[in-house]
């Protein structure tokens, strides 16, 4: 479906893949009104690690690294398998296919510059056509000068150590990057889009603007470089504080335009519309009708806007909604915090000295991969809720937990310690005789063999290089739990804005009804709609990079640009 006659495209949300698809209509001609539901920009993204995942990219081979979209098809189909029903075809292939041409046009037209993550193996190394390295961009870091204005309505994220880059974060460990960069807070007045880091009036080193440089990395830096590149567009209008509230419909029940409340009341806006509103995480309705968990097992660390409102807006207008299980959705274990959002999700979990148990004391997966941790905490008919993080002072000197800082107090109420097992047990609700033949368990097997048979915790060279502690020998989250005084807490799931269950798209991002017709006037992109492309494999990156995929695809198809 083209534009109207007004050639205005309507863009809800604007996160990374909405601001992407706004560039996209202003540079193909058109007019992109992006209607955001809170006072900020960058949405999820923001927060994320700002990872893009692409096979065969054209970054990859300007630094030398081999690849190919057979490989990377290979292993989307890999991971996939479980579930082969569904992964769609056709999608599949036409995000493989397109995303080296989308992330070279986004690069080509000004966005951002893409740099390869260094090192980064992909998730399931034992998967057929696997990457050691490669399919991983993110931003070469970007000043917040660039965004001018629009700098004081920036997310940064509070989870990831923002001016860094990736190769400081490998070389120092994720725990001890994030430490640092607590540990250089300043009492310059945080950002309008800085949330507080454990404090209400300091912001992270990196987004305080000191004067000289402000640089954007990570999530932040990735939406921030397309933020600005689409403000400087002319056919870019971005009106924030402004929720959609209902899609408008012809008799034919095209969509051609929106409603939403904004400070001034109730506007309308008239064009094609694209859902670009990230995923459900603050709606508990949905939380419970899509992953079956409830408040006690459930946070989020993305913005709190993320409320299904493009789940809810597309079924109202006729879209169906495609569901992932929730043993593959990408959740991380966490807990209630004063970071960000109000949770933390890591990388505590994953590091040395730390296990996972669930009620009755004992282990029961690969609890420093998430991927593991998800499918069996949660597997059909074998539930392990309520679960748990057990950890010793070895962990609690050498880490801390979320702003905590290695060796300090923990807040009441939210860590339980007592100076055995049996008794941290007692005190969390675990069998504590169990907890105790566990944790002697898992020790002797690190002592010993450096390694954990049982589970193959330390096994994954992803996790590895992501979220261990790089000085740690012989492997860098492997560690026994064996100095006193213990400590533990109840987990919950935490989900980050990719909720892999979404509104139903085909392979242009068009948003398809219950018969599998498109709903006219209707598209999705990013995390709003169900990675179907995917199925239920999923690797970091995959929602980033086929949310850019689609922009790239649904700007097209609007202003008729040849992609």
């Amino acid at each position: 479906m083209a534009m109207n006659d007004s050639g205005e495209v309507i863009v809800v949300g604007a996160g990374l893949a909405g601001m992407a698809t706004a560039l996209g209509v202003a540079l193909g001609g058109g007019r992109a009104t992006v209607l955001e539901a809170s006072e900020l920009i960058g949405g999820a993204a923001a927060y994320s690690g700002g990872m893009v995942w692409a096979g065969a990219n054209h970054v990859a081979a300007r630094e030398g690294i081999d690849d190919t979209l057979e490989a990377a098809e290979r292993y989307v189909r890999d991971i996939a398998a479980d579930h082969p029903d569904l992964l769609d075809d056709a999608a599949l292939r036409r995000w493989l296919t397109v995303a080296p041409a989308a992330l070279r046009y986004w690069e080509d037209v000004g966005a951002i510059r893409w740099a390869v993550i260094p090192g980064l193996a992909d998730y399931h190394s034992e998967a057929d056509g696997a990457a050691p390295a490669g399919r991983y961009l993110t931003n070469e870091p970007i000043d917040g000068s660039e965004l001018g204005e629009w700098r004081e309505r920036m997310r940064v994220s509070p989870y990831f150590p923002v001016g860094d880059t990736y190769a400081d974060l490998f070389a120092k460990g994720r725990r001890k990057a994030y430490v640092e960069d607590s540990d250089q807070l300043d009492d310059v007045p945080a950002h309008a889009g800085v949330p507080a880091f454990g404090s209400p009036d300091r912001a992270p080193r990196a987004a305080a603007a000191v004067a000289e440089a402000d640089p954007l990395t990570f999530g932040t830096g990735v939406a921030a470089s397309f933020a600005a590149r689409a403000l400087r567009e002319d056919g870019v209008e971005l009106l924030l504080s402004h929720r959609v509230t209902e899609l408008l419909t012809d008799g034919a029940g095209r969509v051609v335009g929106v409603r939403a409340e904004g400070p001034d009341g109730t506007i309308e806006r008239r064009g094609p519309v694209v859902l670009a509103t990230s995923t459900y995480d603050w709606d508990p309705e949905l939380v419970r009708e899509i992953l079956d968990l409830g408040p006690d097992d459930w946070g989020s660390v993305a913005p709190r806007t993320l409320r299904g409102d493009g789940i809810r807006l597309a079924r109202a207008a006729g879209g169906a909604i495609a569901r992932v299980p929730a043993t593959h959705v990408p959740l991380l274990p966490g807990w209630r915090s004063t970071v960000g959002e109000g949770f933390s999700y890591g990388p505590e979990y994953a590091l040395p000295h730390s296990m996972i148990v669930d009620a009755g004391g004992d282990r029961y997966c690969d609890d420093s991969y998430w991927v593991d941790i998800v499918a069996k905490t949660l597997a059909p008919g074998d539930r392990h809720l309520p679960f748990f993080l057990v950890w010793d002072s070895q962990h609690h000197r050498k880490y801390g937990l979320g702003v905590i800082p290695p060796g300090g107090d923990y807040p009441e109420g939210l860590v339980t310690s007592a100076p055995t097992l049996a008794e941290l047990g007692a005190g969390l609700g675990i069998d504590g005789a169990q907890l105790e033949r566990t944790a002697a368990r898992f020790s002797a097997n690190v002592s010993e063999h450096g390694a954990d048979p049982d589970f193959g915790r330390g096994s994954v060279p992803y996790v590895q290089r992501f979220v261990g502690d790089p000085s740690n020998e012989p492997n860098p989250v492997l560690g026994t739990i064996a100095e006193p005084p213990f400590h533990g807490l109840r987990l919950r799931f935490v989900g980050t804005g990719v909720g892999s269950s979404g509104v139903h798209v085909d392979s242009e991002g068009a948003v398809l009804s219950e018969s599998g017709d498109r709903v006219e006037g209707l598209y999705a992109v990013g995390s709003a709609a169900a990675l179907t492309s995917s199925g239920c494999g999923y690797n970091s990156g995959f929602a980033l990079g086929r949310g850019l995929t689609h922009a790239y695809l649904v700007s097209g198809e609007l202003t008729g640009s040849v992609r």
